[in-house]
């Protein structure tokens, strides 16, 4: 539980963090309060848009609709891993979901209730991120997009001392909501965590500039590598894998994703002790941070 953020301490967290900032016009103003109370805040609502194209995505989340006026969130996310600030104070964006879930988070607890009831004004507790997205399972989740969401609510956790799970999904909050869908939330958490266990920038010092790479790849997600990808993070991973003497590769590795990728991996996860299901090849949050996979794109 918590005071929300100002504006100028919500932009200065987003950046320290290396988040890509940009501040619609009018945004700071831009809110519902007099529909009702914003705050305290207690954690973070991870949203998909329904649409594509940052613009027209970005412009529906400031203005709303005829049924919804705006805005509907504090900030917009798009495939290129840019936030578009829209709003400041209480938005449109979590509506009605269960108060035992809300417990949960305050609580932080490591799993969560299934929302059954619609009793409690999630509008008032929760900072909320529209990422663009059809939401249909076929979109992709680019990794900078991904990786925006991670630092995004990392920056707000670790603003206000929260752990990453305060951060949950729009279908964790309500039963009637699907979004996001194309990634597990578990994963996302996951990620968050690894990132809030980081240290913050000691007081005073100047941070590194926004977009500046990481040492290691960040988790692309379990969907991410059951879609077989083509990219320089396969060959990165290959490699972390031969060098710790759990190759199956005939030849290579390389960027395209395959069989022989997945049977390295699984030796890995058996390395970890991993068992049955979670040993699988299928790279997992936990297994993924502890191979330290150099970043590469």
């Amino acid at each position: 539980m918590a005071h929300p953020l100002s504006a100028d301490a919500l932009v200065a967290a987003l950046r320290k963090e290396g988040v890509t900032v940009t501040e619609h016009p009018g945004w700071r103003t831009h809110n519902r309060n007099h529909k009702g109370s914003w705050g305290p805040v207690n954690g973070v609502v991870v949203h998909h848009t329904v649409t594509s194209g940052t613009a027209p995505s970005v412009a529906l989340c400031f203005n709303g609709h005829s049924a919804l006026p705006g805005p509907l969130c504090h900030g917009v996310i798009a495939k290129d891993g840019t936030v578009h600030l829209v709003g400041n104070g209480r938005t449109n964006h979590a509506g009605r979901g269960d108060g035992d879930v809300l417990r949960a988070v305050v609580a932080e607890r490591a799993v969560l209730p299934p929302p059954r009831r619609n009793d409690t004004d999630g509008n008032v507790h929760f900072y909320g991120f529209e990422c663009v997205n059809l939401g249909n399972g076929k979109d992709p989740w680019p990794e900078a997009q991904l990786e925006a969401v991670v630092r995004a609510a990392a920056a707000i956790c670790r603003a206000h001392g929260w752990t990453a799970r305060s951060v949950i999904g729009h279908r964790e909050w309500t039963d009637t909501k699907v979004d996001p869908r194309g990634f597990a939330m578990t994963d996302l958490r996951a990620r968050i965590a690894a990132r809030l266990a980081d240290k913050p920038a000691p007081q005073g010092h100047r941070p590194a500039p926004a977009g500046t790479a990481p040492a290691y790849q960040p988790y692309p997600g379990a969907a991410w590598f059951r879609t077989h990808p083509h990219s320089p993070i396969v060959t990165a991973m290959g490699r972390r894998l031969v060098a710790v003497g759990c190759s199956a590769y005939a030849k290579g590795p390389g960027p395209q994703w395959t069989e022989a990728d997945r049977r390295s991996y699984a030796k890995w996860q058996r390395r970890l002790g991993f068992t049955g299901a979670d040993a699988d090849g299928w790279p997992g949050a936990r297994s993924w941070a502890a191979l330290k996979v150099p970043y590469s794109s």
